[in-house]
């Protein structure tokens, strides 16, 4: 099968939502973060839902994801912040590497995947990323970590987290 249409790496500097929220999809940042697991499962129900469409592969532009490669990239998002959030609580101040989205769809191919295989593995990750931002306490919030010199501490790798989620289930629901 031919491959998609290749989307332009996004550059903008989503950091920016920790402090200031999203325009975009109306993420405010100043959420009790201990909220965060609950707040990752109410999605599962919508990203089940997206995944089960009939045009679920279809790109709504040539450049744009369809929602089978949004909801395979939040899936793998949520293991991505997994890790990090793991190896901060190990180490406070790890550093931890940078992870091209783009390249990573690419990669794995996520416009091929099957759909209901994305949406078992999406709620299986948010399962794990909730219960690992549930067992956060105390002081481990301000643990400390950074990606490519942006600094993070566990509360904030939280908002930032939830909002890829959110936002992308916006994307896929305008």
């Amino acid at each position: 099968m031919e491959q998609p249409q290749h989307i332009e790496p996004d550059t903008k500097d989503w950091t920016a939502v920790i402090t200031q929220g999203c325009a975009e999809c109306g993420f405010e940042p100043d959420y009790d973060v201990t909220t965060t697991g609950d707040r990752l499962r109410a999605t599962v129900p919508p990203w089940r839902e997206q995944l089960a469409r009939i045009d679920v592969r279809e790109r709504p532009e040539p450049t744009t994801w369809s929602p089978l490669e949004y909801g395979a990239h939040v899936r793998d998002v949520l293991d991505v912040m997994r890790g990090r959030l793991e190896l901060m609580l190990a180490e406070d101040g790890a550093s931890f590497a940078g992870w091209d989205q783009d390249e990573a769809a690419v990669r794995a191919r996520y416009d091929l995947q099957d759909p209901g295989r994305v949406a078992q593995e999406y709620a299986e990750a948010v399962d794990a990323t909730a219960a690992a931002f549930d067992a956060v306490a105390g002081e481990q919030w301000s643990r400390r970590g950074s990606r490519d010199g942006t600094a993070f501490t566990v509360e904030t790798l939280a908002v930032y987290t939830l909002h890829d989620i959110e936002h992308h289930l916006a994307d896929v629901t305008r």
